[in-house]
């Protein structure tokens, strides 16, 4: 037998949440993939996502994979060329590309075919990451405007608070203020901004997290947003003890008993993605019910409380996180986001949909 760690991909869930941004949606969308679609298999979520106007990715190679894979839809790179021979992979393959620096232009001025390339030019409104401040973005869209091989253009910037208190006001109007003298297509929001700021809406707008079932809101859960969970990491116990109080558990000694008690040992560690830095607490389900982990994550297993849990033992089935406990939750108990959770599972654990 193999090991029991085992992701499961929920392929309606995608679909679903799909049809939540699209509720939402007052304009085209373009489903953000990459990081191999934040964990959960480019074409397996893809071809869920497939309702979709179009794809954002990061690699080349993926926007070329999609295209021989049959997707007809818009692909956009998130980051753009890397290089000068990016240039005639994005015209053959009708990709789309983000165009931030000058660096980049000078790829554009070296590529000799005309008017093959759709770019978006980023606009740096506040994030202070990539793209052209707007004084300087003007200037750049006369030049890319009058380009022989530029198609099109599209003018996009990315929120840095969409998701918090103090929003996306500042960012918004800088953005307004450059587009209102250029008649063109306008992306902004991402899943924050998507589901809280409709006048952000564009002409496209990129969901992300949210398709993958998990809030961008601290102060809104997934569930609570429409939202369902399309990853669920499962696994099982492989091992009990009981321990006396007083006694320590993993490396270190990070959790000490204070009474008698059961202790599971799970076959998940941070090699399978599950993160290092959480806690003594972080919640965990043993057989469906809530209880949490002890100690220190180790690489390959971690231990959890089976205190109260009489009917567990080895075998019992353990969501690690997914169906009936948020990524959200086990990500905000180890001081970190469901992105970085999700976007952590290791290539040896089997994925199944």
């Amino acid at each position: 037998m193999s090991r029991p760690i085992q992701a499961r991909i929920d392929l309606s869930a995608l679909e679903g949440n799909l049809n939540v941004a699209r509720r939402y949606a007052k304009s085209r969308i373009l489903a953000v993939v990459k990081a191999n679609a934040y964990g959960h298999g480019l074409l397996r979520a893809a071809s869920a996502l497939q309702a979709a106007d179009g794809f954002a990715l990061l690699d080349i190679r993926d926007a070329i994979t999609l295209r021989e894979a049959g997707f007809r839809q818009m692909l956009l790179l998130l980051e753009g060329a890397f290089g000068v021979d990016d240039m005639s992979l994005l015209a053959e393959y009708e990709i789309s590309s983000v165009l931030h620096s000058h660096n980049q232009i000078r790829m554009l001025d070296a590529y000799p075919r005309r008017g093959r390339l759709s770019l978006w030019l980023k606009l740096n409104t506040g994030m202070n990451r990539l793209g052209f401040a707007p004084e300087e973005a003007r200037a750049v869209v006369s030049q890319l405007s009058a380009h022989p091989s530029v198609r099109d253009i599209t003018l996009m910037t990315h929120f840095a608070n969409a998701d918090m208190p103090e929003g996306i006001a500042t960012q918004f109007e800088r953005f307004n203020a450059f587009a209102a003298s250029h008649n063109l297509p306008r992306s902004l929001a991402n899943s924050a901004a998507l589901l809280r700021h409709p006048t952000t809406h564009g002409d496209w707008v990129r969901p992300g997290i949210m398709l993958y079932g998990s809030s961008p809101f601290e102060d809104a859960s997934a569930k609570e947003l429409g939202l369902r969970p399309a990853m669920t990491l499962k696994s099982e116990i492989i091992s009990v003890r009981e321990i006396q109080s007083g006694e320590q558990v993993g490396y270190g000694g990070m959790f000490r008993s204070e009474s008698k008690m059961r202790v599971g040992v799970v076959a998940c560690g941070y090699a399978d993605g599950y993160p290092r830095h959480a806690p003594t607490g972080t919640p965990i389900l043993v057989d469906g019910q809530r209880t949490k982990t002890l100690g220190r994550v180790s690489m390959d297993m971690l231990s959890v409380d089976l205190s109260g849990l009489s009917g567990a033992g080895v075998g019992s089935s353990v969501t690690l996180w997914g169906e009936g406990l948020p990524v959200d939750e086990v990500a905000q108990a180890a001081g970190t986001i469901s992105y970085e959770v999700l976007c952590a599972l290791a290539s040896r654990v089997s994925v199944v949909e």
